[in-house]
């Protein structure tokens, strides 16, 4: 019996998967994924045994990863439900689908964690916001749980009707970091820097900075006033980004992010 299933290895499953194996090594882990190409190269590449099907996941594993994309959730969980028991924990990571809906779609009462991690747990620095039911899980599982998130990066247990909030601060939002660096890069680049030396430059000021955020303690406004001398070039550089409307894209990227979560869009 392995410990944790995985059912799909696309982005996110890697990086989970990969979290998973570095930290407590490949025995305990198992997976299926219908490509056949990528099924192969998940095994060699980080020494996991694959199931035949996702059923046998499910029937050789305590816990059971959901790693698919929400569209075909339904026909997965179709597709598991005979073989999918109260014994079994199943994992949720798709946006939108809530704890009652994974169970209402299985049509029997099943266990489950809900959770919103993301990429960056591919070098063990993600965060995942973690939703479950205490009073369904004995304190063993509950470690196994905690375990698991702590594999790569760092979680939070909130109540579920937060979780497309969690989306949206650090599900969705690497892309938008991602965005960020690539296009400070460009700017520096247009001031004569090499593009892998302004990679570096920036990529590494997003994570100092990060890290001074969490830990400071100090309050983001602080940070950056600290760093705005009275008529000095950074000031100068935060009108620019104010006039072109900063705040507001975020605010209205988190918007969009939040609707589609909540099935408003």
């Amino acid at each position: 019996m392995y410990k944790y299933g995985f059912i799909g290895m696309g982005n996110m499953g890697s990086a989970m998967l990969s979290g998973l194996v570095k930290r407590y090594g490949s025995e305990n882990v198992t997976f299926h994924e219908p490509n056949a190409a990528k099924q192969a190269e998940t095994a060699e590449k980080y020494g996991v045994t694959p199931q035949e099907n996702n059923e046998d996941v499910v029937t050789n594993s305590e816990f059971i990863i959901l790693a698919v994309k929400p569209i075909v959730y339904d026909a997965v969980l179709k597709q598991i439900a005979p073989v999918l028991d109260y014994s079994k924990i199943v994992i949720s990571i798709a946006p939108g689908i809530t704890m009652e809906d994974v169970a209402k779609k299985v049509g029997k009462d099943v266990r489950v964690v809900r959770a919103m991690p993301n990429t960056p747990a591919m070098v063990g620095e993600g965060m995942t916001g973690v939703c479950y039911d205490p009073n369904e899980f004995n304190d063993n599982e509950m470690k196994d749980i905690e375990r698991y998130f702590n594999a790569f990066g760092k979680f939070n247990i909130i109540d579920e009707h937060l979780m497309s909030a969690v989306t949206c601060a650090s599900g969705s939002s690497p892309a938008y970091v991602y965005m960020f660096i690539e296009a400070l890069a460009d700017s520096v680049v247009k001031c004569g820097m090499p593009r892998a030396a302004a990679y570096e430059f920036v990529a590494q000021t997003v994570l100092g900075s990060a890290k001074m955020v969490l830990e400071t303690g100090e309050h983001p406004g602080k940070l950056k006033d600290n760093v705005c001398s009275p008529g000095g070039t950074t000031i100068a550089a935060v009108e620019a980004l104010e006039e072109n409307g900063f705040r507001n894209s975020l605010f209205k990227a988190t918007d969009k992010c939040y609707r589609k979560c909540e099935h408003l869009d």
